[in-house]
């Protein structure tokens, strides 16, 4: 009977306020969990997505439809952290095909995809493509190319940072492209490169305040 009492008193929650209470969880699992209770927390759980403007993946295992959906959701996001997990995230290049679907990405000022070795320019390039307000990107550790780099001088204005950590195929002309076009970038992060010193030199000569950290 309390029971039944306790259920009945849940089911009297609005949705605004269980939206509420469901931002409070930082576990995705517990999310989903919740999401199949009923229809009314699922909805719940979708609201919740929207009011975010941060979503962090860090230290779960990902794949790409469960991110994409997701993200999908929270259509108010303004940073969007996708890092590689030590429980193996699985995001692709198909992932981020869907992720650049979603209406949050066209006000995205971050995005990090560092570590994400099953991605390549395909998926960077469309995820990239449909940002407008992009500031920071932090694609270290993946196998992207100048390729990538020239979508990103072409789509991304307003840069300020980008981090290139170990991306061992961009060459000087990608960055060269960045720092043609991107007028407001003022840190590169290329360790792990293979771009000669020299070349770094004349970027410098190009953009005199731009920070390289190597």
């Amino acid at each position: 009977m309390e029971g039944a009492e306790c259920e009945c008193e849940i089911d009297r929650l609005p949705i605004d306020l269980l939206a509420h209470i469901f931002v409070l969880l930082t576990s995705f699992t517990d999310l989903a969990q919740a999401s199949s209770v009923c229809k009314k927390w699922k909805q719940g759980v979708k609201e919740s997505l929207a009011r975010r403007r941060y979503l962090s993946f860090a230290g779960w295992k990902m794949d790409d439809d469960s991110t994409a959906r997701l993200v999908r959701y929270a259509y108010n996001l303004t940073k969007l952290d996708i890092p590689r997990s030590r429980w193996g995230c699985q995001i692709t290049d198909t992932g981020l095909v869907r992720i650049s679907s979603a209406k949050c990405v066209i006000n995205l000022k971050s995005i990090s995809l560092w570590g994400l070795t099953g991605i390549t320019d395909e998926g960077v390039i469309h995820l990239i493509s449909r940002t407008r307000s992009l500031e920071h990107l932090n694609v270290g550790g993946t196998f992207i190319t100048d390729e990538s780099l020239f979508a990103i001088a072409t789509s991304c204005p307003n840069l300020k940072t980008i981090v290139l950590w170990s991306c061992r195929q961009v060459t000087e002309s990608g960055l060269f492209a960045l720092v043609d076009k991107c007028p407001k970038l003022k840190s590169m992060n290329v360790w792990g490169t293979r771009v000669p010193v020299d070349s770094l030199k004349n970027l410098l000569i190009t953009s005199p305040t731009l920070q390289i950290k190597l």
